[in-house]
């Protein structure tokens, strides 16, 4: 199943992509929530609901070509983010394999859909790319054991995790949440893939290109810690809700680690794919 939240003439709405179509569920079944978010949230028997109305005749249907993509979660609860997983970008950054995650997070006004512009804010000239695998939280849980943690995984998404490199690590005391919460910084999209769809989530390729040119070239089988690791890890410290984002880390490649760097500048176009996923696109301006 993939799920999306697209733009109609009514707002928002959670949808389903078929066969290159996108199905508008509250409109084809008002009993449906209109959010993803709340679709989530009524576990397995919501999903069947929405695939069953997906399959009416008379469902309301827009063409992929003509609709306008949000971000599959607008408004999820918490963006939790995880530094340092990957193997390969950890010996990049000249640091240790981290002993247990490295935890960060966004602001959900961080949050943008597939085509909608990365901002370059003008306090910040290191502005890099970083692109992620984002897990999506199915259902509520604390303290969840590792051995079920995969069944609080809803799904996943492409997600790109934009950082102001100079005020994450050059500040005083070092400024991860400024740096990296910037408005426009957390791009995801464009829908939210369930488990079923995409097997194992930790052999999939990972790919970022920068106009056009591979930058970040990896698979998620490089991550130190995995999705059951991660929702157990993080559920020890706060109640993980559905709709609930994981940035998982990024793999090598990134700007910041270039010689000369590598930062974003006006015009540049990014796009970041996961295989099984699809491919996330944004423009990127200067304001």
């Amino acid at each position: 199943m993939r799920l999306a939240t697209i733009q109609t003439p009514s707002g928002p709405r959670a949808a389903l992509l078929q066969d290159e179509q996108y199905i508008d569920l509250h409109a084809s079944r008002p009993d449906l929530p209109l959010s993803v978010k709340e679709l989530l949230g009524g576990g397995a028997n919501m999903l069947r609901r929405a695939a069953e109305a997906a399959a009416r005749p008379d469902a309301v249907r827009y063409s992929a070509a003509s609709v306008k993509l949000l971000a599959p979660i607008p408004d999820p609860q918490k963006v939790i983010c995880i530094g340092l997983n990957y193997r390969d970008h950890a010996a990049e950054s000249g640091v240790p394999i981290p002993k247990e995650p490295v935890i960060f997070s966004k602001f959900a006004t961080a949050l943008i859909g597939p085509g909608e512009t990365i901002h370059l804010p003008s306090v910040s000239n290191q502005v890099d790319y970083e692109a992620e695998l984002v897990l999506v939280v199915g259902k509520k849980g604390r303290n969840i054991p590792v051995a079920e943690a995969n069944d609080y995984l809803a799904g996943c998404t492409v997600g790109h995790d934009v950082s102001a490199r100079d005020w994450q690590l050059q500040k005083d005391g070092k400024q991860w949440l400024a740096g990296k919460s910037f408005d426009t910084f957390a791009p995801i999209g464009p829908t939210l893939v369930t488990l079923d769809e995409i097997g194992d989530p930790h052999n999939l390729s990972i790919r970022l290109r920068l106009n056009g040119q591979t930058m970040q070239d990896s698979n998620t089988r490089q991550m130190i810690f995995r999705a059951a690791d991660l929702i157990a890890y993080l559920s020890q410290v706060v109640t993980l809700e559905p709709g609930d984002l994981i940035f998982t880390g990024t793999p090598p490649g990134v700007g910041n680690a270039r010689k000369p760097p590598v930062f974003l500048k006006q015009g540049d176009v990014v796009e970041v794919e996961i295989e099984k996923l699809g491919v996330l696109r944004n423009p990127v301006v200067q304001d």
